[in-house]
């Protein structure tokens, strides 16, 4: 059974830094995806970086381009988002997820290529 744990989340002051991480635990596949997405009070959920593990191919969404990087250590089987420059509106709580195996490419950040989700952890930037 796979399971994802977030963890990392917390408080920040605008500008500050997070490093998110998520433990894959029961995924013996090759070849998923991994995804950061988020979800603010009120709003839906939004995808924010991914990575396919057959080549580390990433993609981000154009609000976090060039401040979020995601990233993996195959070893301990984690993902995870490095955030910097944080903003208020990057507060919200985010979630891992991952994606059936032997995928040559990601879907474009949308939750319906992902099949497995955590149970998200939360983040808050004060201006």
């Amino acid at each position: 059974q796979v399971q994802l744990v977030e963890s990392g989340g917390g408080s920040v002051q605008a500008g500050g830094s997070l490093r998110l991480s998520c433990i894959v635990t029961g995924y013996t596949s090759f070849g998923y995806c991994m995804a950061w997405f988020r979800q603010a009070p009120g709003k839906g959920r939004e995808g924010v970086a991914q990575i396919l593990t057959k080549d580390d191919t990433t993609d981000y969404a154009d609000s976090v381009k060039g401040r979020f990087t995601i990233s993996r250590d195959n070893v301990k089987n984690t993902v995870f988002l490095q955030m910097n420059s944080l903003k208020p509106e990057d507060a919200a709580t985010y979630y891992c997820a991952a994606s059936r195996p032997w995928l040559d490419t990601c879907v474009p950040l949308l939750e319906e290529g992902y099949n497995y989700w955590g149970r998200g952890t939360q983040v808050s930037v004060s201006s």
